[in-house]
Order: structure tokens, then C-alpha cells, then sequence
């Protein structure tokens, strides 16, 4: 099946799309990010194809989202890291995790808690703006060319 390329449309929600908007990807960065780094880890999680993993992790990698490194040479294997640019990725699924926590979690809740660093409490992201530091939600801004 040939995937939609959104890559080259003058949009920077298409072009992020381009990258991660396949719906394996986002679960892939979040294994990743919560440790699990070895392609059996990633499959036995996700219950993903092994064709389909290979081939998102692949995508990932040719697009500077995550680092294929070996951990052994007999036999070759190898685990994938996070990259600057998949790290920040994974600020976008922090906001995703705040919608659906909201949204999807029913009565049972959110099924994973989150404790900042800095001040070691359990909490949620909230998006504020870049200079003045106040909530910034879509409803709070206008959309310029």
C-alpha cells in the first residue's frame, strides 16, 4: 500500500504528518522512550508485524528520528535510540497523553502517571506561550501567513 506523502506541502503539520503520522510510529517512539530499545522488545509490545516494524523503523531512522546502533556483532543485532529531533518528538506525545488522558481514559483513569523532574511531582503538560509564559491553547491565538 503506498503512503500519502505530505512532506512537501507548505505546512508544518503535514510535514511533521510526513514523518510520524503513520499510526505505528508514535507508539514505536513512545517504547523507545520508555526504554524499550531492541526490535524484539518493540514487536513483543506492539504485537506489530515484523515487515511493518522493520519498515517503520527504517522510516524513523532514514528521517533522523531515532539512531540504529549495534549492540552485538555475533549475531548482528542492534537497538534504536532517540535523536535530538525524536526526543522532541516525544514532547509531542506528552500533549497527546494530556487529550487522552482527558478524553479516552474513562473511569479507570490514565493508565501511566507522569513526575517532572524539577520539582518531583506527579503532573500533566500544559502548553504556555514562548514570551510571556501564559496558557497558549488554539483558541488564544490567530493564525497569520
Amino acid at each position: 500500500m503506498q503512503r500519502t506523502r505530505f512532506g512537501d506541502m507548505a505546512c508544518s503539520i503535514a510535514r511533521t504528518l510526513d514523518v510520524v503520522g503513520e499510526p505505528w510510529s508514535p507508539l514505536i517512539l513512545r517504547d523507545v522512550y520508555v526504554g524499550m530499545n531492541r526490535f524484539e522488545q518493540i514487536q513483543q509490545d506492539l504485537g506489530i508485524s515484523r515487515k511493518v516494524l522493520a519498515e517503520r523503523l527504517r522510516w524513523l531512522t532514514e528521517n533522523g528520528v531515532l539512531e540504529r546502533r549495534a549492540y552485538s556483532r555475533r549475531p548482528p543485532r542492534h537497538e534504536y535510540l532517540l535523536t535530538a529531533k525524536g526526543r522532541e518528538l516525544c514532547d509531542l506525545l506528552l500533549v497527546m497523553v494530556r487529550w487522552g488522558d482527558r478524553w479516552t481514559s474513562g473511569e479507570a483513569g490514565p493508565p501511566v502517571l507522569y513526575r517532572h523532574h524539577a520539582c518531583g511531582e506527579i503532573g500533566h503538560v500544559e502548553l504556555c506561550c514562548s514570551s510571556c509564559g501564559r496558557p497558549m491553547r488554539a483558541t488564544d491565538v490567530d493564525v497569520l501567513p
